[in-house]
């Protein structure tokens, strides 16, 4: 929100205030006294620049609720022109501390004097903060050696009426440079108000429950998971949990008493071998690699998944043999998979209320993409969800290894019998020419017959780009760097579906193709 924004909502509160003053006078100026003392002000040079640049009088309360919608950098900016504002500014209820907001980017001084300069700034802004915190957010960048000042600043911050709490420590920190002060989450009045709790790459050491926690965040984060197992027993309105990169945690159990817990995420936990749950309302999961190795407990009631990881092979073919028994009720489905091997095979169960499905191919890790994968095979697939609406598969090859299809290449396969009625919604990035895909696309315009919309991109990118050409749209004014191979590629996929997809869609589809960008993706 910007000085503009703060205007309007000034006016509104001015109007307010002189409605309800006026509808509580007992008596009204006359039209000629009002006049004369307009007129007298008019005359006052000094009053017409007091007129033109004092603020409006408004309660302290007023002027606390306005400056609260504003961001913190809006605020301080304020607090430097006028002693109202900087009451305001102290009572901020929500601080993000980082070296953005305290504009210390781009400085030119070395890394110990940095760490100096922000630990001061931090010091000096929460010392006059008069408390009320609703939101504490610090990307601490200070000395490793000295975080004594750490404990005094949440100590501050952590009142009550607190409900974010946020705490990053430097990248490349060791865990054991800084060990979370639990004391003040479980003595002091913020207990009973938390509830997001997000910390990365320090030690946690929790020794109760938190009454009103719901998101607990934890990256790189020192815990153990019978530590992280208590905590989560007895912080019953928990609903989210969140690990990445807790490695000394080898199994987690989640109690059958978090009744409203709702969504967990696991990634890159190396040591972390089986995850026990219980809890009933679990509808959320995103985890990397296989599910039967580490989760384990009911989850037949889960409705989203998703298998995210760029280092395991056979993802889809585990997908399509396994998760049918175990998610039968999934309607969202992800998954990335460094490579298959094998192709995807005739699914004996079918999922019948999965409506999105996203498939990610990625052999940039592994190298795993096999020559003899048919993408045609994800026909299958698709035939065992019979009300999907949203098919998304996004290739990202370094080099195609698949047969290519060949100018005049009229021997194209079918699948008799496959109906996809319900698919509306098809998009597939890194379109390439293997004979393969082009059989694929061409099997989903013939039988999704309520197919709204397909969108054709030849180059793997999760950008989101117009339906025409590309215009450069990286932070440097070009695009993302591609190799002359991959280019290549992609002008071969747009040549392939020029001569083979765009003859067979039909009227009622909308086609998006995506060009390449005539700037950047240039043959040299």
């Amino acid at each position: 929100m910007g000085l503009l924004e703060l205007n309007r909502l000034m006016s509104m509160r001015q109007r307010r205030r002189h409605r309800k003053i006026q509808s509580r006078s007992m008596s009204i100026a006359s039209p000629a006294k009002r006049k004369g003392s307009l007129g007298q002000q008019d005359d006052n040079p000094q009053a017409r620049k007091r007129r033109k640049y004092s603020l409006p009088d408004l309660p302290k309360d007023i002027w606390h609720d306005i400056l609260s919608l504003l961001s913190l950098s809006d605020v301080a900016r304020a607090g430097c022109v006028s002693h109202t504002f900087l009451s305001s500014w102290r009572s901020h209820p929500n601080l993000t501390l980082s070296k953005e907001t305290l504009g210390l980017t781009g400085n030119a001084c070395g890394q110990d004097e940095l760490a100096q300069i922000f630990t001061n700034g931090v010091d000096c802004i929460m010392k006059k903060h008069s408390g009320g915190l609703k939101t504490f957010q610090l990307n601490y960048c200070g000395s490793f050696s000295d975080t004594s000042h750490l404990n005094r600043w949440l100590d501050i911050a952590v009142t009550p009426g607190i409900e974010e709490v946020k705490l990053s420590m430097p990248i490349g920190c060791n865990a054991v440079y800084y060990d979370f002060p639990c004391s003040v989450l479980f003595s002091g009045s913020g207990t009973h108000s938390i509830r997001r709790l997000h910390l990365s790459r320090c030690a946690f050491h929790p020794t109760a429950g938190l009454g009103c926690l719901t998101r607990l965040h934890l990256s790189q984060v020192h815990i153990t998971g019978d530590e992280l197992g208590h905590l989560l027993s007895n912080s019953l309105a928990m609903e989210e949990l969140t690990l990445h990169g807790c490695d000394n945690i080898i199994r987690l159990k989640i109690s059958c008493l978090v009744h409203r817990f709702k969504c967990l995420s696991v990634f890159d936990c190396t040591a972390l071998q089986v995850i026990e749950n219980k809890a009933p309302n679990v509808c959320l999961v995103r985890v990397d690699g296989a599910l039967e190795e580490r989760l384990v407990g009911d989850l037949s009631q889960v409705k989203e998944l998703q298998m995210l990881d760029y280092y395991e092979c056979g993802v889809v073919h585990y997908a399509c043999s396994k998760l049918p028994f175990i998610m039968p009720n999934l309607e969202t489905l992800g998954l990335s998979s460094a490579g298959e091997m094998l192709s995807t095979p005739i699914l004996a169960v079918k999922f019948l209320y999965l409506k999105k499905l996203r498939i990610d191919l990625n052999d940039g890790q592994m190298g795993g993409f096999s020559p003899a994968y048919d993408y045609f095979s994800l026909a299958y697939f698709l035939d065992a969800c019979p009300v999907v609406e949203r098919f998304v598969l996004s290739v990202s090859q370094t080099r195609v290894k698949h047969e290519l299809i060949s100018d005049g290449d009229s021997n194209m396969r079918q699948m008799l019998g496959h109906r996809h009625c319900n698919l509306k919604n098809v998009r597939i990035m890194g379109f390439c020419s293997a004979k393969s895909m082009v059989e694929l696309t061409c099997h989903i315009l013939e039988n999704a017959t309520s197919l709204e919309r397909l969108t054709l991109d030849a180059m793997y990118d999760n950008s989101s780009y117009g339906d025409a050409d590309r215009s450069c749209v990286g932070k440097k004014g070009e695009c993302n760097p591609k190799s002359r191979s991959i280019i290549m590629h992609a002008r071969k996929g747009l040549w392939a579906i020029r001569k083979y997809v765009m003859e067979k869609v039909p009227s009622t589809v909308q086609l998006s193709v995506k060009k390449l960008c005539k700037r950047c993706h240039k043959i040299k």
